[in-house]
C-alpha cells in the first residue's frame, strides 16, 4: 500500500509539472524586449501558481486572445493608452478591468481559486513593485 501512494504522489507530481511553463526565465529575456514605445503601454500577464497546473484557460485583451495561463508562466502585450478588459473563462468569465497610461507598466497577476468542476482562473491588478518581483522567476510562455 505503501509503494500505491509513492507512486501515487510522483505521478501526481509529474502531471503538475507537465504543464508548467519552461521557457526562459524573466531574468534571462526581459533585456532582451523591445524598449516600450512612449505612445504606447505594457501589460504583463503572469500566473505563479503551480496548483491547478492542467486548468490553463486562454486570456483575452478586449475580445483578442493574447496567451494562456500557463502555470510558472508570463507574457506581454504593448497597447495604446486606454480602457481594458482582460477575460479568462472555465466554469464562469473572470474578467478585470483597467486604463492603461502611455509609458506605463500594468502587471496582471492570474490567480486560480476552487471550481465546481474546474478551477477558476482569475486576474487581478498588482502594484508594479509586488508585479516586478513575482514575475522574475515566471518562464516566458508566448502564443505565438
Amino acid at each position: 500500500m505503501k509503494a500505491r501512494s509513492r507512486l501515487f504522489f510522483f505521478v501526481m507530481i509529474f502531471l503538475a509539472m507537465g504543464g508548467c511553463a519552461t521557457g526562459p526565465k524573466f531574468t534571462e529575456i526581459a533585456p532582451t524586449f523591445s524598449q516600450l514605445s512612449a505612445d504606447k503601454g505594457r501589460i504583463y500577464i503572469y500566473r505563479t501558481a503551480i496548483m491547478g497546473a492542467a486548468v490553463q484557460p486562454e486570456v483575452k485583451l478586449n475580445g483578442e486572445v493574447v496567451g494562456k495561463a500557463v502555470p510558472g508562466g508570463f507574457f506581454y502585450v504593448d497597447r495604446e493608452p486606454g480602457n481594458y478588459e482582460i477575460l479568462t473563462s472555465t466554469e464562469v468569465d473572470r474578467k478585470l478591468s483597467f486604463t492603461l497610461d502611455e509609458g506605463q507598466k500594468r502587471y496582471v497577476r492570474l490567480n486560480i481559486s476552487m471550481g465546481f468542476f474546474v478551477g477558476h482562473v482569475y486576474p487581478e491588478l498588482i502594484d508594479p513593485q509586488t508585479g516586478e518581483k513575482e514575475i522574475q522567476e515566471c518562464s516566458y510562455s508566448p502564443t505565438n
